[in-house]
């Protein structure tokens, strides 16, 4: 639907996206954690997803990941994709969203957050396009401008990062992941 005059496109703001911060629980996973006798937390994660984070990186696009949990699998994965800023435990999501901003130069008006849940919702207000996964709650839902058609943990990253790539004018994204191109 195109604007009226003197207002703002409804996805303007996608592409001037140059960072997309996501949440792990219920975003980077489906949100279930598995625990053995021991205590430790099992996660899975899809493939779909982190070929989405590395087709980010190479298109120029930053990641960074906010947790409330500190967890070395999601710690490791995440380092094993190439995410330089990783914030574990922090359940309060804005203190994080701030060291961001100030450790890689980046406005919130530049991010787009991806989140599923109420924790996400203040970050999600501070930047400049919030995103939900499909099966977030329904608060989440209402604060997006961005809902994927994927659930949490299915492939939703992966999505989020192809649209923001689109929006941000990168058609053949094929060519940015065999060649490495950036914009």
């Amino acid at each position: 639907m195109p604007a009226e005059h003197g207002q703002t496109p409804p996805f303007a703001q996608a592409a001037d996206v140059r960072m997309l911060v996501l949440d792990v629980d219920g975003v980077c996973t489906d949100g279930k954690l598995y625990v053995d006798g021991s205590g430790h937390a099992l996660k899975c994660f899809h493939a779909h997803d982190g070929i989405g984070i590395k087709l980010a990186l190479r298109a120029g696009l930053d990641i960074a990941v906010i947790t409330g949990r500190d967890d070395p699998g999601v710690r490791a994965r995440m380092t094993g994709l190439g995410v330089r800023h990783y914030f574990p435990g922090h359940e309060a999501k804005m203190p994080a969203l701030r060291l961001l901003e100030e450790e890689s130069g980046i406005k919130p008006a530049q991010m787009a957050y991806l989140g599923d849940d109420f924790i996400d919702l203040e970050p999600m207000a501070a930047v400049g396009m919030p995103m939900a996964v499909a099966n977030a709650r329904p608060e989440v839902l209402r604060a997006a401008r961005y809902v994927t058609r994927l659930p949490g943990g299915e492939g939703a990253v992966r999505e989020a990062v192809e649209w923001l790539l689109r929006e941000r004018g990168l058609r053949d994204l094929a060519a940015v992941w065999l060649n490495g191109a950036q914009r």
